[in-house]
């Protein structure tokens, strides 16, 4: 199972960003997709979880700017990020848990730059 994340560039401070990213492979399954962002030097931190049933949990510096959703038939997830603060800059993963053959296994993307300037 692989996972392709998309959408990171540059962006000025209140701008707007939408990643993508798409699980492919074969004889999977997806429960929970969330999304983390990493900044040099520290550690990999959750920005937006969302369930198969669409139930959502947000980081409080994202709460009322971000907003993840996924679709589930194409085993998509995105996250919609709004009123961008230099803050946000950051490689952004996607993550995935997955059960493929009978395992359970965490899956995550190849990380996508976001830089929002002042």
């Amino acid at each position: 199972v692989q996972l392709q994340a998309s959408g990171g560039g540059l962006v000025q401070t209140g701008g707007s960003l939408r990643l993508s990213c798409a699980a492919s492979g074969s004889s999977f399954s997806i429960n929970d997709m969330g999304w983390y962002r990493q900044i040099p030097g520290k550690q990999r931190e959750l920005v937006a979880a969302i369930t198969s049933g669409g139930s959502t949990n947000y980081a409080d510096s994202v709460k009322g700017r971000f907003t993840i959703s996924r679709e589930n038939a194409k085993n998509t997830v995105y996250l919609q990020m709004n009123s961008l603060k230099p803050d946000d800059t950051a490689v952004y993963y996607c993550n995935a848990h997955v059960w493929y053959s009978g395992s359970h296994i965490i899956c995550w993307g190849q990380g996508t730059q976001v830089t929002v300037s002042s």
